[in-house]
């Protein structure tokens, strides 16, 4: 693997915000509904799954579900779910489901991550965990549009947009994605790959659980979903908990467009890191001299690049390492690689350690998973809210945010295929719904990459009393379990156990 193929990699995972059965596993019946009750006979989870869960042992089952909900006698399609069950019957609540983000990524291992990474018992006794593939997803009716780390279309966000004429460029290239993913949709899943699907999905696996109401962690896109299911479903929703809130029940431009705000946000801190750090890898004494080191790099980068290595790529990966502190000194030691003019060999060395197993979101380093996941994405942000289709509405807003958050906003402010998706939108985005029980924790970093503080702050004025927001004095993408705040921690379990909500928006310092 080159060097450029082992970074284009790395950040496409990194951002992609992560399979046969054994011979146990039975499905339930193909038109189960609520009124016949569970469905859902647990197994065997596939080799991969239980190797991935180790040494946690989950189960697996399936639920058949609509394909299309406005057609639901016009074909089914198969959801692959796992469960980490309750051990203690006494006290047991129900049922929490998870969703680890996206869209795109995988969730059937989910339990056994947060329970190998430390999730308080008290959790796991009160709930069966229940993870899952959502729709599109791994096991879940997997949808492919064929892209591979060596193709145009190799991340999530956008590459930065160095001038006017780049956007033109890139234009053409997604114009030809979009049309790839509608030539690839065989079985005519991509247009019914929606948040609104997802979250009716969620109401099945719930009746098919048996359970009355259900419980939700969901992470980043999965606070979308939640918000959704929350909206969608008021009455037979119980605790929710959503942890680094995009701000409403879909993605759309302005969501991205934060991307940069969160970048500004959140790499002042790994400035300082770098600044204590001077003497080991030389990118500045000062956290304004790392930033300097920065555009230096992306700009001489952008002039000529190293290996294949250019400066749209030293900002994906900069964007992507800055989800959390534990990336910091694998970024530092690239950004000193590229600052001496490593060899190639020295970068093949780096780009083949800095995989998505960094992430910790159980996302393999495999194309076919990396197509996947970038096929889901594309189809559930292009399928949720209308794009615009002018190329001059995108030429404009990057100019704008280059000038606004020159660090990464001429990225996420470039143009995505949605604006040339060739699927009508079947429906409006999920609106929320701020009439049902106050039973919506979010929780939210101040700073944050992919989803700035002010998602949290969007959503809590939109559920309005129905939520309370816990704000963190922390740095990274995602807080419950997945930080090391104690305040957060023990509000939000205390939550999830006993259902304690804050009695106003709560402040949690820094750990």
């Amino acid at each position: 693997m080159t060097r450029g193929r082992g970074i284009r990699r790395s950040a496409a995972l990194a951002v992609a915000l992560g399979l046969g059965l054994s011979g146990s596993l039975v499905a339930g019946p193909a038109g189960a509904d609520e009124k016949e009750g569970p469905s859902v006979r647990w197994g065997t989870c596939p080799e991969d799954v239980a190797a991935e869960a180790a040494p946690v042992v989950l189960e697996c089952g399936t639920v058949p579900v609509p394909k299309d909900y406005a057609d639901p006698d016009g074909g089914r399609i198969e959801l692959m779910i796992s469960r980490l069950a309750s051990t203690d019957p006494d006290k047991r609540r129900g049922t929490l489901m998870l969703n680890p983000g996206g869209p795109g990524g995988s969730g059937l291992s989910q339990p056994a991550f947060l329970a190998n990474r430390g999730i308080p018992s008290e959790v796991l006794d009160t709930y069966d965990v229940i993870g899952m593939d959502t729709r599109g997803i791994g096991r879940s009716a997997p949808v492919a549009c064929g892209f591979t780390p060596e193709g145009p279309y190799f991340a999530n966000i956008p590459p930065y947009a160095v001038d006017d004429a780049a956007v033109t460029a890139r234009a053409k290239v997604v114009k030809k994605v979009a049309e790839q993913c509608a030539e690839r949709d065989k079985d005519g899943v991509l247009p019914h790959l929606t948040t609104a699907n997802t979250a009716r999905d969620l109401d099945r696996i719930r009746a098919a659980l048996g359970e009355e109401r259900t419980s939700f962690l969901g992470y980043s896109y999965g606070t979308a979903l939640g918000a959704a299911y929350a909206s969608m479903f008021p009455e037979r929703s119980d605790h929710i908990v959503l942890d680094s809130n995009i701000g409403d029940t879909h993605l759309d431009r302005d969501g991205m467009r934060r991307f940069a705000l969160g970048v500004e946000q959140t790499f002042p801190d790994f400035a300082r890191w770098a600044a204590a750090r001077h003497d080991s890898y030389g990118l500045g004494r000062t956290s304004a001299e790392v930033r300097r080191t920065y555009f230096t790099l992306a700009e001489r980068l952008d002039e000529k690049p190293v290996d294949g290595f250019d400066g749209g790529m030293l900002r994906q990966i900069t964007f992507s390492f800055l989800f959390k502190e534990v990336q910091y000194s694998k970024l530092a030691q690239l950004w000193q690689t590229m600052k001496s003019g490593g060899d190639a060999k020295g970068l093949r060395t780096l780009g083949a350690r800095s995989g998505p197993a960094d992430q910790g979101d159980g996302t393999a380093d495999t194309p076919p998973s990396l197509d996947n996941q970038l096929s889901v994405f594309l189809a559930v942000t292009c399928n949720d809210v209308k794009w615009p289709t002018s190329v001059d509405t995108y030429r404009k807003g990057v100019a704008e945010d280059r000038a606004r958050y020159p660090m990464f906003g001429a990225a996420a402010a470039n143009i995505l295929p949605c604006a040339f998706w060739p699927y009508a939108r079947a429906e409006k985005p999920v609106a929320i719904d701020d009439d049902g029980p106050r039973n919506i924790l979010l929780v939210q970093n101040l700073r944050d990459v992919p989803t700035p503080h002010v998602g949290g702050k969007l959503l809590r004025q939109k559920f309005a009393d129905r939520s309370r927001l816990v704000s963190v004095d922390d740095s990274g993408h995602g807080v419950y379990v997945y930080g090391d705040n104690p305040c957060a921690l023990n509000t939000t379990t205390r939550y999830l156990v006993d259902g304690k909500m804050p009695k106003t928006d709560a402040f949690c310092p820094a750990g």
